[in-house]
Order: structure tokens, then C-alpha cells, then sequence
């Protein structure tokens, strides 16, 4: 699973995995526009931010259940109180969760003036650093792993993901023979 922050590339890494493993992708943000039949910029806009929320923690709540593939969160779903129950679930149940880190250097230039991301209007600069002020304690907290996706092709970050993933399987590894 892939958690991180506008530009961090969680759709784009989660295709490079899921094409690496054999796997299929599954994008919480497409899961809540397919439900609400219209695309965020729209719910926020028509619905408000609350009402997108909503749509968001069922999305992923949804998924998490449903999917064995590769899953990208939209980036403020881990906010939700409930998704970070359903994301520590997962986690307990051997689960991993990574979080795309990206700084606002490498970020921006990815999420331009995107009129698809209703929280960056404006100044995206100034909005993206604020949202990471607030979100960065949050997906450290809920995450496994944290990859820096800063300068890296899509195909690099997923090698270092996988790395990432096989140290994780080696201290679990030793961690059971010390048990033994």
C-alpha cells in the first residue's frame, strides 16, 4: 500500500509495482469518483470537502478488504481517524504500508496548477507545504516504510521499495529465529 502527498507519484510507483509482481493496481481516488460518478475537483466543489472525506474513508476501507494487488491512497486519506485504524489493522496483519516521500522542490513541478487537486489552487507552492506540515507526522506514523522518491523514475522507486521490502523480511526473519 502507498500513502504520501500530491506529486509523490503513489499512482504512477503503484503501476511500476503491480507490472513488476504481476499484480494489479488499485487507486482509491478513481474508487471515489467512480462512486460519486464525477471527478474530486467536482465533489469538492459540488459536495464540499467533508462529503469527499466520507467517500475516501469508504474507498479505502473498501479496498483494503477487497484488494490483494497494489493500492495507492489518495494523499489526505490517511488523515481520517477510521483509515488509520483500518491502516494499523493491515499492518498488524503483516501488511505493509510506504510512504512516497517527496520534497516540495520535486513535488511541484509533478503537480503543477492541476485544477484536479482542489487543494493546491492558488499558490500550489504554499498550499503543498502546508499540507505536508500537517500530513508528514501522520504518514510517518501510519507507514512501514518511507521511500524519497525525490529525482528517481517511477522504476527506481519501486527497486528501492522492494529493498526496502526485503530488509523488513529479513528482521522479521531473524527476529523469529531469536525467538526459537
Amino acid at each position: 500500500m502507498l500513502v504520501g502527498p500530491p506529486g509523490a507519484g503513489k499512482t504512477t510507483v503503484g503501476t511500476a509495482l503491480a507490472q513488476r509482481w504481476q499484480l494489479t493496481v488499485r487507486d482509491t481516488d478513481a474508487d471515489v469518483e467512480a462512486t460519486a460518478a464525477k471527478p474530486i475537483g467536482e465533489i469538492f466543489v459540488d459536495d464540499g470537502e467533508p462529503a469527499f472525506r466520507a467517500l475516501e474513508r469508504d474507498a479505502v476501507a473498501r479496498a483494503v478488504a477487497e484488494h490483494d494487488g497494489v493500492l495507492a491512497l489518495g494523499g489526505g486519506a490517511v488523515l481520517d481517524e477510521g483509515t488509520q485504524s483500518v491502516l494499523a489493522a493491515y499492518r498488524e496483519a503483516g501488511g505493509v504500508v510506504v510512504f512516497l516521500d517527496v520534497t516540495l522542490a520535486h513535488a511541484v513541478p509533478r503537480v503543477g496548477l492541476n485544477q484536479s487537486r482542489p487543494l493546491l489552487l492558488g499558490n500550489p507552492r504554499a498550499q503543498w507545504s502546508a499540507l505536508m506540515e500537517a500530513r508528514r507526522p501522520v504518514y510517518n506514523e501510519v507507514a512501514t516504510v518511507r521511500v524519497l522518491t525525490d529525482g528517481l523514475k517511477p522504476a527506481e522507486v519501486a527497486e528501492q521499495i522492494e529493498r526496502e521490502l526485503a530488509g523488513l523480511r529479513l528482521a522479521r526473519e531473524a527476529g523469529e529465529q531469536a525467538d526459537d
